[in-house]
């Protein structure tokens, strides 16, 4: 894939997996989710690691509707070692053979369906889950990777800078709209069972927020938005008071981080998957006026701070997998946010 606009970066991410190469060697995974943001940077990755490193596997990945991949990602649509199984995560109809991975990234992370059909949000997550590890354990995979999420915390309490995999919060299921989070949790606890019943190696990568290639400029996540209105002079609008604080790690070593925890994570022991620095929302605005050629766009926040008030947080602690599978942020924010202002430039 010589003209892969980012063969840089997935240079950088076979780099990391280089030490990992004997695992896949001859693989044969299956990957829900595959066509969103996380699968779309698996399957870049998966397919340059293939073939800079010869692993000869392949991938089967789960989607409902092939023809809207195939126009978003041609060049891993009609490739000899992915191929495309259709079907619904809840229900679809198990591929025949032997997988020795499964890796289990489909959920919509709608904030839209959240908030309007909680009730769907909750079924797809939990059935979707079960029906991937009822697969795991007939196709007699090894290991099994969930990627949760930081919503399984609940609200971070404000005086806490971090939060660690240690910390037992949990979402306030008075309120539907923690349909998502508390989805996530039912689904690490299906992975704990599942990995007592079946002896299969449950791998669970709690996902924070992200910024890269392939995510949306038009959906709610901020920094998408911000970029976005940057591409097109400004103003980079800020719907709220700007005083929230969020941390965004890069796609390419995202794809590192969740390579690395399928392959050495301990298994059932969850892994924040994250950036630790952390920047209030009107910094990132400020971050992304100031990271793209275009020049420095105004920035504008809709309105001011409560006086009082503490600022809602949500940064992980990711010390768990920096000492224990020795990952890190190696993509500054303000050079992902360029990368991905150039992807999205030369989709135009």
């Amino acid at each position: 894939m010589p003209d892969n606009p980012l063969s840089a970066d997935l240079d950088h991410v076979v780099e990391h997996l280089r030490p990992l190469r004997e695992e896949l060697r001859g693989a044969r995974l299956f990957i829900t989710g595959g066509t969103g943001f996380f699968g779309c940077w698996l399957l870049e990755s998966f397919a340059w690691a293939n073939e800079q490193l010869g692993l000869g596997a392949e991938a089967v990945v789960l989607t409902r509707n092939f023809e809207a991949f195939e126009k978003k990602a041609p060049h891993l649509a009609n490739r000899a070692d992915i191929r495309f199984h259709l079907g619904d995560v809840r229900d679809f109809e198990f591929p025949p053979g032997h997988f020795s991975h499964v890796i289990h990234a489909a959920t919509e992370a709608s904030a839209k369906l959240n908030e309007e059909n909680p009730g769907r949000m909750l079924n797809t997550i939990v059935f979707g889950t079960t029906r991937a590890l009822d697969f795991a354990a007939q196709c007699g995979a090894r290991k099994f990777l969930l990627t949760s999420s930081g919503a399984v915390y609940g609200r971070q309490p404000a005086d806490m800078t971090h939060i660690s995999e240690e910390y037992w919060g949990a979402p306030d299921v008075s309120h539907p709209q923690s349909a998502y989070g508390e989805g996530k949790r039912m689904s690490e606890l299906l992975c704990a069972i599942r990995s007592r019943s079946a002896g299969v190696e449950t791998k669970i990568a709690r996902c924070f927020a992200f910024v890269g290639p392939y995510l949306p400029l038009d959906a709610h996540f901020a920094i998408g938005n911000f970029i976005r209105d940057a591409m097109a002079g400004g103003p980079i609008k800020v719907n709220g008071d700007g005083t929230p604080f969020r941390s965004y790690l890069y796609a390419a070593d995202l794809a590192i981080w969740l390579w690395t925890i399928l392959i050495r994570g301990a298994s059932n022991r969850p892994y924040n998957v994250g950036s630790r620095q952390a920047l209030s929302i009107a910094q990132i605005a400020e971050a992304v006026s100031r990271a793209l050629p275009c020049g420095p766009a105004p920035v504008q926040i809709a309105q001011k701070p409560v006086p009082g008030q503490p600022a809602a947080r949500y940064i992980p602690d990711t010390t768990r997998a920096e000492t224990e599978l020795g990952l890190r942020e190696w993509v500054p924010l303000e050079e992902a946010i360029r990368r991905t202002a150039q992807w999205h430039g030369r989709k135009r």
